[in-house]
């Protein structure tokens, strides 16, 4: 279901004021490893997870068992209604914790906002969405930093606590395990169609603003110990550094993958990102699709999520099992 959004007679458009959009405006992936490549490898004795394998926090060993969970993340518009983009963005910057096994514990705020052409008022609706979802999260939110930019740009650095022996690593799968998914794709396309065309998608919307909290807990109760969340660099490049960094091979039943409603049809209708082509290429090296996988169905493949699911190496309540982890063949990732 779509609709014209109603926002639109309020003043300039948010996400025709940037770039990109969302998780789609990230450094492509090949690129960020080579920007950070020089940083990997550094001595400190109580990070646990750092630079070299790419997850999605840094973890620092506290006392005993107890870690702490560090994380930043924020993007330009991803959805033209201020109030939702904070609410994305939120949700979106905590899934960072949820996704290596945590609990939010405080966020401050990240904006950078063109007050001369936008004024202030805008700014507080998209602090206040960002607050509603951290407040559903349980999560204090206790200042912040701003700038004055003529791109707008929202999300959070949040830090979260977890235990060290039940940490959600994306170097620890194992031959043989499910490979679970737990929201659908699409995501990245309809906020494409939504920038290009004003349509709003309600389910996107809902899909984006939806905290993978119960997800985390329900892969931690399941014994899981290693997953990643699927944002930026799609579920084929994420998946990649997970198999990756775990020495598999990860096997995709791309029949399995669950999209919401108009994402096929928004791709077959060209809103398809650069990003999702850069994803594309980046993991093409690595990956064999079979002769049944069209050219648009890898294209969705490598969509770049803003706030997706989490992707874990085992089955999870309510999540969709979309292929397995496989001992180290020729490919890091086979699509069937």
């Amino acid at each position: 279901m779509v609709h014209l959004d109603s926002s639109l007679a309020r003043g300039p458009r948010l996400t025709a004021m940037a770039r990109g959009g969302g998780c789609a405006c990230k450094v492509p992936p090949g690129e960020l490893e080579r920007m950070v490549a020089g940083l990997s490898n550094q001595w400190a004795p109580r990070v646990i997870v750092g630079l070299d394998h790419g997850d999605d926090a840094a973890v620092v060993r506290l006392s005993g068992n107890q870690v702490l969970i560090s994380t930043a993340d924020f993007f330009s518009p991803v959805v033209d209604d201020p109030f939702d983009w904070g609410r994305v963005a939120a949700a979106n910057a905590l899934s960072d914790v949820y996704a290596m096994g945590g609990t939010p514990l405080i966020a401050v705020n990240l904006l950078c906002w063109p007050t001369a052409v936008l004024g202030t008022e805008m700014a507080t609706e998209v602090l206040a969405g960002g607050l509603a979802v951290a407040k559903l999260a349980g999560c204090p939110v206790a200042g912040g930093h701003s700038v004055d930019d003529p791109e707008p740009k929202y999300g959070m650095a949040v830090t979260g606590l977890a235990w060290a022996d039940q940490l959600l690593r994306n170097d620890a799968g194992e031959p043989g395990l499910p490979l679970a998914l737990t929201k659908p794709l699409g995501t990245g396309v309809l906020n494409n169609r939504h920038k290009r065309t004003g349509e709003v998608f309600p389910d996107a919307i809902a899909t984006m603003v939806e905290l993978n909290a119960r997800a985390s807990r329900a892969a931690l109760a399941a014994g899981a110990r290693c997953a990643t969340d699927v944002t930026g660099f799609g579920l084929l490049g994420h998946l990649y550094k997970l198999a990756r960094a775990s020495g598999l091979t990860a096997v995709v039943d791309s029949a399995a993958v669950p999209y919401l409603e108009a994402a096929r049809e928004s791709a077959e209708a060209g809103f398809v990102s650069g990003g999702a082509r850069r994803n594309l290429d980046w993991v093409l090296p690595h990956t064999t699709f079979a002769a049944g996988v069209s050219g648009v169905d890898q294209l969705l493949l490598a969509d770049p999520q803003t706030s997706g699911g989490l992707l874990v190496a085992g089955e999870v309540p309510g999540g969709a099992v979309i292929g397995e982890l496989v001992a180290r063949r020729e490919w890091v990732i086979e699509v069937r």
